[in-house]
């Protein structure tokens, strides 16, 4: 599966690339014919927290997964976007079938 990722107002660094591409890679184990997935982090300045929120967007045969997150941390963002596509994707194979 091909991982695109897009950071807005800032520049992502490698660990963070290479972070949200291990786990968006497990994805496969769950479902196998994922096209790709895109990746768009942003920063949310309201009020006194920054929070981090990423959206995920997995492509499927005949349907697109999305998600939207936010934590205090990129990581956790992805942590959370991740379980919930993991449910998602499940469920989506079972209409499937």
């Amino acid at each position: 599966m091909k991982v695109y990722t897009e950071s807005v107002q800032f520049k992502a660094d490698r660990k963070l690339l290479d972070f949200i591409e291990k786990k968006l890679n497990k994805m496969d184990q769950y479902f196998d014919r994922i096209i790709d997935a895109r990746v768009t982090l942003k920063l949310e300045n309201a009020g006194r927290i920054k929070d981090k929120i990423a959206e995920v967007r997995l492509k499927v045969p005949g349907d697109v997964l999305v998600v939207k997150e936010s934590q205090r941390t990129f990581e956790a963002s992805i942590d959370e976007a991740v379980d919930v596509l993991k449910r998602q994707l499940i469920k989506f194979k079972e209409k499937a079938k």
